[in-house]
């Protein structure tokens, strides 16, 4: 599949780049990205709630009151879960929320989600770039001679970049990642995939292994 290389100025350069069938063009398969996502969305989650039970609120462990002739109900502690103060029941408890999947159905996932980018006309190839000096509105300029300025983008590098990272991160709408951290779900929460030139081989080779 042939894609026009743009420049930062978003005008065409004159040269195409071959994006490969077998990541771009496949038939995305709709449960590989829900797996994926389910499992990206976990591990999201820290899973350190805790709330005290009763053994491990502080008060004093004295019988509150006699067992018999109140009137009322038995009552051995201030602790007790009944009592304003004391224990909670059945309490969340530290968790991991970590899941296991298998590495040929993360790879088949990212290939469909970037399929079903390339179907929406929703990927672009640009030249690669750097800045001299890291500034939020030289990153902003390219982003509106691309047009998606308004838009949630998903900048893809072949390497780590340090001015461009810093010049995209007080600009909430774009996200500047490289080619080994992609995923369905930064791919898909994006309306729009900007894939850097140097980031292709790189990519491509990863999920084609």
């Amino acid at each position: 599949m042939k894609v026009a290389v743009l420049d930062i100025k978003g005008k065409e350069t004159g040269r195409k780049v071959d994006l490969s069938d077998a990541v771009f063009a496949i038939e995305p398969n709709d449960h590989a990205v829900y797996l994926d996502v389910k499992q990206y969305l976990a591990h999201q989650r820290q899973g350190t709630h805790k709330a005290k039970e009763r053994g491990e609120i502080a008060g004093s462990t004295r019988k509150i009151k006699k067992q018999k002739g109140t009137g009322t109900a038995r009552a051995g502690s201030i602790k007790s879960p009944v009592f304003r103060g004391g224990g909670r029941i059945f309490g969340p408890r530290p968790k991991d929320y970590s899941q296991k999947l298998n590495k040929n159905v993360k790879r088949l996932a990212r290939k469909s989600a970037l399929a079903m980018k390339s179907k929406e006309q929703a990927i672009t190839v640009l030249e690669d770039f750097n800045f001299e000096t890291p500034k939020t509105k030289d990153f902003i300029q390219i982003l509106k001679s691309l047009g998606l300025e308004n838009k949630k983008s998903l900048i893809v590098l072949g390497d780590s970049n340090n001015s461009v990272y810093l010049a995209s991160r007080n600009f909430k709408r774009s996200e500047v990642i490289t080619s080994s951290e992609i995923s369905t779900y930064k791919i898909l929460n994006a309306n729009n995939v900007v894939l850097l030139e140097g980031s292709l081989e790189g990519l491509e080779s990863n999920l084609t292994k």
